[in-house]
């Protein structure tokens, strides 16, 4: 099976499973410009064409305007415009807020928050009902193994939401992909990824973990999937 067809395949399994798309439904994709995020753009826009019930798809990107200038996003709404996607880009003053105010030291959770609250405030204005995020399976297992380690919880990234504060439900469609396979995608469909300018990018905790988790993966080969199985049981549950 070809790599598009893999996600396009996985993408239909977890909408189906998890009854993810209603008909009818309007679902904006966070767009940040990264490979994971124009992935789940991609496969949901591709989707959209032959899925059994209708629905829309917009495109947002939150400009986080690294050291005070705008990010590049035109190849991206480039990209939007072939896949017949409207982008729109919310600009915001979260570089200041987060390094230049604050000056966090840990700035990833907080930032990630911000962008989030950024994204479902503006998807209702554009009239969406559901936000769906670029989080893949490998993000997944890192989140169970960062809640352990940093957090002493058990909790993980659940394929759909429902944010009561917001009214509206929040969907992970990559949650069955590899991100090996949406690199392979991103490549093979020459996804025109913007580069951050984020200037921790690559210094995380994420980052940390996810090598851990990589140096346990001789002894252990199948540790992201028992990470994320796992942790989806759980959200099954609830």
């Amino acid at each position: 099976m070809n790599a598009e067809r893999e996600l396009l395949s996985r993408v239909r399994a977890a909408v189906d499973r998890y009854g993810m798309i209603p008909e009818g439904s309007s679902v904006a994709v966070g767009v940040s410009g990264g490979k994971d995020s124009l992935c789940a753009l991609y496969a949901l826009a591709r989707l959209r064409e032959f899925y059994p019930t209708p629905f829309t798809v917009r495109a947002i990107s939150a400009d986080m305007n690294f050291f005070g200038q705008p990010t590049d996003f035109s190849a991206v709404t480039e990209f939007c415009d072939r896949l017949g996607v409207e982008h729109i880009i919310r600009p915001t003053e979260l570089y200041k807020i987060i390094f230049e105010d604050r000056r966090e030291k840990n700035p990833c959770s907080l930032c990630a928050r911000m962008r989030r609250g950024i994204l479902h405030v503006k998807a209702k204005e554009c009239g969406c009902d559901i936000v769906a995020l670029g989080h893949h399976a490998d993000d997944a297992a890192e989140t169970v193994m960062m809640n352990l380690l940093c957090g002493g919880r058990f909790d993980g990234l659940p394929a759909k939401s429902w944010l009561d504060r917001r009214e509206i439900t929040v969907i992970r469609p990559l949650i069955f992909c590899s991100e090996r396979l949406c690199t392979r995608v991103a490549a093979e469909q020459n996804f025109p990824v913007v580069k951050s300018n984020c200037p921790v990018d690559g210094d995380t905790e994420r980052a940390r973990v996810r090598e851990l988790i990589e140096s346990l993966s001789a002894d252990y080969p199948d540790i992201k999937a028992k990470l994320t199985g796992a942790a989806q049981r759980l959200h099954d549950k609830q």
